[in-house]
């Protein structure tokens, strides 16, 4: 700091109070003009006031399966299962989603539920969403075998007992057929007031053939693995109308699931297969998805 700006300590001696020193000499020129705005009141206007709203605080979205269940954070959607012949919707599987992003999936949906001892609760409130979206239509309803533990099934109001059209309980192929030889009285008391049993999966997990003899259902689902890539004059082609013809002759139609092409479809069809269900006619949603038969019966045009 140059000398010129420099100002002197006040003496000891002196009788007036010290002033602090001051970093610049002092201007007689006129202080400069600011070009901020005058102190307001920190009061603010009332019409300026009142038009501050502070956003209520949503409440955070349910973490555990109790809580989706209870508050609802459920929804179903809907996919076609065709007749192949005639391109009629002959039924609807109705399918579960989660609001809440701790269950991104239908998977972790069950299997939270099998974990938290609640599947029959899930259970029950699927069935009533999926028979409120869809009162004027046959439905395919998932029935997970810790459900048939439960006595939520067959309470006499339970909505697949006031359904106005047919509906279809499936169980899945995947699971021992063990279990089901426990449950049989819940399934036979069930099926008793008008409910109709589909195998679910038929060709993956065990593969036991002994479902269509043990629970006689009405519907059996052939699984993916056995319609992808299905082609005609294969030998994937000759086994899949072998089993076709076997559960018809055991009393069962046949659904061909994961159709996604149009000679999956075709190949479907010709191998007598009566229905048909995959993203070639619709993929799930809601409310419940149409679909053009007229353009998906006939083959696509050669680019």
């Amino acid at each position: 700091m140059s000398d010129s700006r420099r100002t002197a300590r006040p003496s000891s001696r002196s009788t007036h109070r010290p002033v602090r020193a001051s970093s610049a000499p002092k201007s007689t020129r006129s202080p400069p003009v600011s070009n901020r705005a005058p102190p307001t009141s920190n009061r603010a206007p009332p019409t300026v006031r009142s038009s501050v709203r502070v956003p209520p605080q949503s409440a955070p979205p349910p973490s555990t399966i109790e809580e989706v269940i209870r508050q609802r954070q459920l929804f179903v959607v809907y996919q076609p299962i065709v007749h192949l012949l005639t391109g009629k919707p002959f039924a609807y599987e109705a399918l579960v989603r989660s609001r809440s992003p701790a269950f991104g999936s239908p998977p972790a949906i069950i299997s939270a539920a099998i974990e938290a001892n609640v599947a029959g609760k899930l259970g029950r409130v699927i069935r009533e969403l999926a028979a409120d979206g869809c009162a004027d239509a046959p439905l395919f309803l998932n029935i997970h075998p810790n459900e048939l533990d439960d006595s939520w099934l067959v309470r006499p109001d339970d909505p697949i007992f006031s359904h106005d059209h047919a509906v279809y309980l499936e169980i899945t192929e995947s699971v021992p057929l063990t279990h089901f030889r426990f449950c049989h009285g819940v399934l036979r008391e069930v099926r008793g007031r008008g409910a109709m049993l589909a195998v679910d999966d038929l060709g993956a997990g065990y593969s036991n053939l002994k479902y269509i003899a043990d629970l006689n259902p009405e519907i059996v689902k052939l699984d993916r693995d056995l319609v992808a890539g299905l082609r005609t004059s294969t030998r994937l082609h000759k086994l899949v109308q072998s089993i076709v013809r076997l559960c018809n002759d055991m009393g069962a139609s046949v659904v061909c699931e994961g159709i996604e092409t149009y000679d999956e479809f075709a190949a479907a069809r010709d191998a007598g297969a009566q229905f048909g269900q995959g993203y070639y006619f619709a993929r799930p949603a809601t409310p419940r998805p149409s679909y053009d038969w007229k353009s998906l019966s006939n083959p696509p045009p050669i680019p």
